[in-house]
């Protein structure tokens, strides 16, 4: 039986339950063919959600056993990124370690290699949880969810020329003086005289993703080739070198869509700079990304706009309903068909 809900002119959003699907339809027809895995998957958290999450041993099991499925479905050289929060002891201001423990055993059930770790920083996260940081306040504000970068091979396709940082004021500054203080510094590094001259037009990214400025005076560079997947309206003029988004964000079409219908948006988007981000560095135009928990498919919508073929699976039909909204974006063309 064919799970497509609806498709476009590069992908195919797919209802029913995640290992099913996989299973039964993606792993006949396209076994080693995808280039990407990347999804936030329920997190170990002690509320239930309407998405649904388990917790613990049953956590750690299932999260496991999504690995030989995933590694099947990756080419030689594919990547897999894991967006996942933190979670907290039940009645306890203890963190958990329960997404440690569940990362490890999800490597060791595929026989992953770890290629980067990746921190994914937002101020504009609530305080939680609540009861030690507000209300009894013993722990600081939890602002950051990991973000793993796993691979079947040691050298996964990836090229950091794809996602440069713009370069900062003071470097910009050195290139046109082209001159520097060089010769041996106290960690021990010695600094060439030629090293830092080349304007390779930008700088290395770093592995600290930063969603807001950490301070206000104080501009954060990145990637500036995803700035059209970012809501810049609290902050345009940075809108030629920053990457700035939250969660928070209200003004995009998607939200002001399930805002005008009165319809309760996904609880746990994924930023779509996060998703932008490792679709550039990672895969190349034609190549196909897979979000196995596509919630209101924000991997799908950005795929499509990068040009990337994609599949996104969800179980939950009202969050493909309102994800239809992102494909009737004014002149975005994904000739979308609806089948259900």
């Amino acid at each position: 039986m064919n799970s497509t809900y609806y498709k476009t002119d590069l992908g195919q959003m797919l209802m029913g339950e995640s290992s099913k699907i996989i299973s039964d339809e993606l792993l006949n027809n396209y076994k080693n063919k995808i280039q990407l895995i990347i999804t936030s998957p329920p997190f170990p958290l002690n509320s239930k959600k309407q998405y649904g999450n388990k917790q613990g041993e049953e956590y750690l099991e299932w999260f496991a056993s999504l690995a030989p499925l995933y590694s099947e479905l990756l080419t030689d050289d594919g990547s897999i990124v894991i967006e996942i929060g933190n979670a907290w002891e039940p009645n306890r201001p203890v963190q958990s370690v329960l997404h440690l423990e569940s990362l490890l055993a999800f490597m060791k059930a595929a026989n992953l290699k770890l290629i980067q770790e990746f921190i994914c920083y937002n101020p504009s996260r609530l305080p939680s949880p609540a009861n030690w940081v507000t209300i009894n306040r013993i722990r600081t504000v939890d602002c950051y969810t990991h973000v793993w970068w796993l691979s079947k091979s040691d050298f996964p396709k990836a090229d950091n020329r794809k996602v440069l940082r713009p370069y900062s004021k003071g470097m910009l500054n050195l290139i046109k003086r082209q001159s520097y203080n060089t010769g041996k510094r106290p960690s021990g590094h010695s600094i060439g005289k030629t090293s830092f001259l080349k304007d390779n037009g930008g700088g290395i990214a770093h592995n600290l993703l930063e969603f807001e400025p950490i301070e206000q005076t104080r501009i954060n560079r990145l990637p500036d080739n995803i700035s059209e997947f970012i809501d810049l309206s609290q902050n345009p003029d940075l809108a030629s070198n920053v990457l700035s988004i939250s969660n928070t964000s209200s003004s995009d079409y998607f939200s002001k869509k399930c805002r005008e219908l009165g319809i309760k948006r996904h609880p746990a988007t994924m930023q779509p700079g996060l998703i932008a981000f490792f679709a550039q560095f990672l895969t190349d135009k034609d190549d196909i990304i897979l979000d196995p928990f596509g919630g209101s498919n924000t991997t799908g919508y950005i795929s499509e706009k990068l040009g990337r073929k994609w599949f996104s699976i969800e179980i939950l039909e009202d969050y493909i309903k309102q994800s239809i909204f992102r494909f009737e974006e004014p002149n975005f063309d994904t000739n979308l068909k609806i089948l259900k």
